[in-house]
């Protein structure tokens, strides 16, 4: 006796918790022939603005936690990838019509990334902060701090690669993220947010959206409680226009980046979302 199959319909990740879009709309995602794969959910406004709530009210337990304990954080996410390494491959495979060796290869890749960036997570004060001299007596020190909640266009041509490469280094500063995954292929995004779920990340730290980012990104970017806009992904919006919105609210704004690595490891991905504090202290006479 055959089974009648039960297609999975991919919720938001927001706040730690798996909604529907409040406007209950659903789009296809296919392959690319043209064949059913899974319903989405199609954020709306509200459901964008509900992930910036979910975002500002996490910042503070994330950012205060120790570096260290990020990097373990960060780390056990890997390791819980890992475990579903056979899943992603599989959506990477009918999502992207990629073989299984290429599959294989964006989910290693992937994993490698995010405990690159893991590691980061207690060093990356020590490369980006100083010891400033100065002339008097005076101990003059500048440390990098997170920016706040840092909205994201993921890159829209790569399933989980692009994903991870562009949420991975602002969690490292302590940042919390709305991320707007690839529209076509959302599958491994959304399922990346169920580790989440199950790993040590706080609610609210990591928000995923899916759907049609030139409907979404317009409200993050004009929105007042979002500290910083990364276009990763955004090449093919009006993303001119996201740069002017984003400047009503002095957003620091990275634009979009093209070729197949688009985010490609760097420190200066975790930097550009941080903000420098100097701080001057007196040194003791005695």
């Amino acid at each position: 006796m055959s089974r009648l199959a039960v297609p999975k319909t991919y919720k938001l990740y927001i706040g730690g918790k798996f909604p529907r879009s409040e406007s209950g709309r659903t789009y296809e995602v296919t392959t690319p022939k043209g064949g059913f794969l899974a319903n989405a959910a199609k954020a709306s406004r509200k459901d964008a603005r509900d992930a910036v709530v979910a975002a500002r009210a996490a910042v503070s337990g994330w950012s205060g936690a120790t570096a260290y304990n990020r990097g373990q954080v960060l780390y056990r996410i890997a390791e819980l990838m890992e475990g579903r390494r056979a899943q992603f491959v599989d959506e990477i495979r009918e999502t992207e019509g990629v073989s299984a060796s290429a599959a294989t290869a964006q989910v290693d890749e992937a994993i490698d990334r995010w405990v690159w960036y893991a590691g980061w997570a207690d060093k990356f004060a020590q490369v980006a902060g100083n010891a400033n001299p100065v002339a008097g007596p005076y101990f003059n020190i500048s440390v990098p701090e997170p920016t706040g909640v840092v909205a994201i266009v993921a890159p829209q041509d790569s399933s989980l690669l692009g994903f991870v490469s562009a949420v991975a280094p602002a969690l490292v500063a302590g940042n919390t993220v709305v991320v707007v995954a690839s529209e076509r292929f959302p599958l491994s995004a959304i399922s990346l947010s169920e580790v989440l779920a199950t790993s040590d990340v706080p609610g609210g730290v990591v928000n995923i959206l899916t759907g049609s980012p030139a409907e979404i990104a317009p409200w993050l970017a004009s929105h007042a409680d979002v500290n910083a806009l990364d276009l990763v992904g955004a090449g093919e919006l009006e993303w001119i226009d996201l740069q002017i919105a984003a400047a009503d609210t002095l957003k620091r704004v990275l634009p979009p980046e093209n070729g197949p690595d688009a985010a490609a490891p760097s420190l200066d991905r975790i930097a550009f979302f941080t903000e420098t504090k100097t701080v001057w202290h007196t040194k003791s006479l005695l």
